[in-house]
């Protein structure tokens, strides 16, 4: 899907902070949505958990930072951090460039997926809805 010239890739699901999820056998890979890479400019680091850290769905647990921004990194689901994308330690403005692909920031072992997993928005109508309000936010901040 693309809205106002972001792309939404259909196979993802996607939290209220902008961030996506996809499930990779019984993990859950998740990144930042093209929304933040625009929005934050050329980012320039990140602050990436360690594995073995527990996340609880909604709840902050890193950042992400450019020149002009910082934003935390919300859990899209429950569960323990199986691996980091060490790749954004050196390179964060992959960010930026591939947000879908190789810019993922962690896998995690969910812990309650089932319960969480609907709780993710799938890019449909009422996406979109959720999408132009955002847009409109950050128009009026800029005001």
């Amino acid at each position: 899907m693309e809205y106002e010239g972001y792309r939404f890739p259909d196979d993802l699901k996607y939290e209220r902070n902008h961030y996506w999820a996809k499930r990779e056998g019984e993990l859950v890979v998740m990144g930042a949505s093209e929304f933040i890479a625009k929005q934050a400019g050329e980012i320039t680091f990140v602050d990436l958990p360690e594995e073995g850290d527990d996340l609880s769905q909604g709840r902050p647990f890193g950042s992400i930072e450019s020149g002009k921004w910082v934003g935390r990194i919300y859990a899209v689901v429950s569960g323990e951090i199986a691996q980091v994308n060490s790749l954004l330690e050196d390179e964060p403005e992959k960010i930026n460039e591939d947000p879908y692909g190789e810019a993922w920031i962690c896998k995690i072992r969910p812990s309650g997926l089932d319960a969480e997993w609907p709780a993710l928005m799938n890019p449909d109508d009422s996406f979109k809805t959720f999408l132009a309000e955002e847009i409109r936010k950050i128009k009026e901040q800029q005001k």
